[in-house]
């Protein structure tokens, strides 16, 4: 089988050594260049043809983003974004998912001592999917980039929710399997959406066609902690929904969108006849935290037949079997299908399983959302 080949761009020698020492720890990457520059990058990407470019968000001369646009419109290949753990980084990081970066992955720490092992095996997990991605996706990406700055959704303030503090493991959830029907009943229905790689823009196109008037989204979105938040409102400003990162208490409410944050699983339980949001600091599940399974999990338990189950595209198999057990209990559950998805992991183990009712291109859920809801 042959090498995944990588070009590095950043401007920091440091850096540049460092995700060279990390990637080549993999026999499945070869690291064949680095690039201070984009200018430098733009020649050795016509040397090498590397397969993957890593590239530096904020770089002198041309920053990250103004070379990624070029680099789609011109030359499609795929890109994993390094970037800065700041709000400024994050949304730079979000418009270069836009333009049709794959995913991305933080700038790595001077001292590694205590993390090299997992951010190596992050990086290199991430570069490899990163090179499974068609030509023809990107382009599709970039396509829908450039449509979407044509007719930009009107801005929605989002109101901040009371934060109250109780445990709620997700060990707990995780052990038990079964709707719970001796609660208050209530006719209130809650969708539940996960994604991975690809889902911050996948995540995006689906709000964006949802009326305010659509009930309570819980969302799970792999995402590192600083980044959750800022995502939240890049979210809110393309929806009519509002859309906030989760608190701890808070009530689950039509016309709202619960992001989970980063480094903190998101549940749903109940409070009577109420939904509300749990945040819970237990250990990752699937190797993520936030993890889908342990919120659709929440879901099967606490809103059973009431829910709707939505999984979109994203690396791994996290979500696959929450999103069966959902349709076990009678909800209705949707998978972003393999042409439309930047990586079709976790749909595509869903659909392994027989877990999705429908497997549906992107741009078709949103309204079989709709559908489901209103019936």
């Amino acid at each position: 089988m042959s090498k995944t080949k990588v070009l590095i761009v950043d401007d920091s020698a440091l850096v540049r050594s460092m995700l060279e020492e990390m990637l080549s720890s993999d026999p499945a990457i070869e690291v064949v260049g680095t690039a201070s520059d984009p200018y430098m990058a733009r020649d050795k990407i016509k040397q090498l043809h590397p397969d993957v470019l890593t590239l530096d968000v904020e770089m002198p001369r041309m920053d990250g983003v103004t070379f990624l646009k070029n680099l789609m419109r011109l030359h499609p290949m795929p890109v994993v974004m390094v970037s800065t753990l700041t709000e400024v980084g994050a949304d730079v990081t979000f418009e270069a998912l836009e333009l049709g970066a794959v995913d991305f992955v933080t700038k790595p720490k001077i001292d590694l001592v205590n993390t090299f092992e997992d951010y190596t095996a992050e990086i290199c997990r991430k570069v490899k999917a990163a090179a499974g991605v068609s030509k023809m996706a990107l382009e599709r990406k970039y396509a829908r980039y450039s449509a979407n700055l044509q007719s930009k959704a009107p801005v929605v303030s989002s109101s901040p929710a009371k934060k109250v503090a109780e445990k709620y493991t997700a060990d707990a959830v995780l052990a038990k399997r079964s709707f719970n029907n001796r609660h208050f009943r209530t006719t209130d229905k809650v969708i539940a959406l996960g994604a991975s790689t690809g889902g911050t823009e996948a995540i995006k196109e689906v709000l964006m066609r949802l009326p305010a008037r659509t009930p309570g989204i819980v969302i799970t979105q792999h995402i590192p902690a600083a980044f959750s938040l800022p995502f939240a409102k890049r979210m809110d400003s393309v929806s009519e929904m509002t859309v906030m990162q989760a608190e701890d208490g808070q009530q689950i409410l039509p016309g709202h969108v619960y992001i989970a944050p980063g480094g903190r699983h998101l549940l749903i339980a109940r409070d009577g006849a109420r939904y509300i949001c749990r945040l819970n600091d237990g250990p990752p599940v699937n190797r993520h935290k936030p993890s889908v399974d342990v919120m659709f999990r929440s879901v099967v338990q606490n809103v059973g037949p009431n829910s709707i189950g939505v999984l979109l595209t994203g690396m791994g198999n996290d979500g696959a079997e929450g999103l069966k057990e959902l349709q076990g209990v009678g909800a209705p559950t949707l998978a972003q299908d393999e042409k439309t998805s930047v990586v079709w992991g976790m749909p595509g183990e869903a659909v392994k399983l027989g877990a999705a009712d429908m497997v549906l291109p992107l741009e078709k859920i949103a309204q079989k959302i709709i559908d489901f809801a209103d019936q």
